[in-house]
């Protein structure tokens, strides 16, 4: 689900000063009081609230996943949503891509000198948006000040902690040949909304980020069979990095059908007019799977009965030819080796 942040309505609180103080980052007075007027209201729970250096949780008896990853996209707000949303979700989908429920997250902020309150605080309620959707606690974090022109406003680093449920073995490593290649949805959607956004290039409609929480619509895959080999959510580097790292791991090909992958009009518009191809654009709120041909039609349909999987598709198989090397059908049936992108063509798209 894509939350506007725009429309959340919290007031910021009263402060003392419009932006961000050095001061506030120095651990005295002013630290407190950011932390107790912005932070602990959005991140209100039992174990935060005791502020201390770590947070004592109660953990089930099973293998945990354990993910951090940092923030840094640009603009911080961009069409369907904001550094805040992309922190939590990012985080939980790392997390589940292992199968496993996401339970805890830690947040630690970077915040350059004179950024605003306001910004600040609409970035935690987004926040705590996501991690009420995503069913995460933010339990620990740590906030730091840096001098102006030290950061660029703001950056996120985060931690996420799941559990694996018994029977879960998921592993890019794990493909077999003759494994379908599922896609759940639309590609592209959360790197052309920031390429659109922070070069103000407008279209006819506006290209929304598809970032989102994908651990419902892995549930519903996992509660169906545990028997999925992989499963990764193509964020840097898009469809082509995720597809060539499975090719890699598992020692496998990769037929990749080209015209079975889901993408919006708008989308293809713009990466055809700016010269991009789509399969190496980031998402943030899709997965690819690897599923095993006697399964796929029941992950397939319970995919799509979830928001998030309505569009889900098969989009290649795995094979014994071209290992470690993924092979692509266009439309017009000529065949090409989809490869990792060269360079950064969409840098701090996260």
């Amino acid at each position: 689900m894509i939350v506007d942040t725009s429309t959340l309505s919290c007031p910021l609180p009263i402060m003392d000063h419009d932006t961000v103080q050095l001061a506030h980052g120095s651990g005295g007075s002013l630290s407190a009081s950011l932390i107790e007027k912005l932070f602990l209201p959005r991140f209100d729970n039992a174990m935060l609230n005791q502020l201390e250096d770590q947070a004592v949780m109660e953990l089930p008896a099973c293998r945990l996943a354990f993910s951090t990853d940092s923030f840094v996209v640009d603009p911080i707000f961009f069409p369907g949503g904001d550094i805040g949303d992309l922190a939590i979700n990012g985080t939980a989908n790392d997390v589940c891509m292992s199968g496993a429920v996401p339970l805890y997250v830690s947040a630690a902020f970077i915040i350059e000198e004179g950024f605003a309150m306001e910004s600040l605080h609409r970035i935690l309620l987004s926040m705590e948006q996501a991690g009420k959707q995503a069913g995460v606690t933010v339990v620990t974090g740590d906030t730091k000040v840096v001098n102006k022109g030290s950061c660029d406003k703001i950056f996120i680093t985060t931690t996420g902690l799941g559990s694996v449920p018994d029977g879960v073995m998921i592993s890019a490593g794990g493909i077999q040949p003759g494994d379908k290649i599922i896609l759940s949805g639309t590609i592209a959607d959360h790197g052309m909304a920031v390429m659109t956004s922070r070069e103000n290039l407008s279209f006819q409609t506006r290209i929304q980020s598809d970032t989102a929480a994908l651990n419902g619509l892995v549930e519903k895959m996992i509660k169906t069979t545990t028997e999925i080999h992989a499963m990764r959510d193509p964020t840097r580097g898009g469809l082509a990095t995720t597809l060539n790292e499975f090719a890699s791991t598992s020692n496998v090909g990769i037929k990749l059908i080209e015209g079975n992958i889901p993408i919006s009009p708008d989308v293809k518009g713009a990466c055809e007019i700016l010269g991009i191809d789509p399969l190496n654009v980031a998402n943030e709120g899709k997965l690819v799977a690897a599923v095993p041909p006697d399964k796929v039609d029941a992950v397939l349909d319970a995919m799509r009965k979830h928001p998030l999987g309505r569009q889900a598709a098969i989009i290649g198989e795995a094979v014994t030819d071209h290992k470690g090397m993924v092979a692509g059908e266009t439309l017009l049936g000529v065949s090409r080796i989809v490869d990792m992108p060269v360079g950064e063509q969409l840098p701090r798209i996260c």
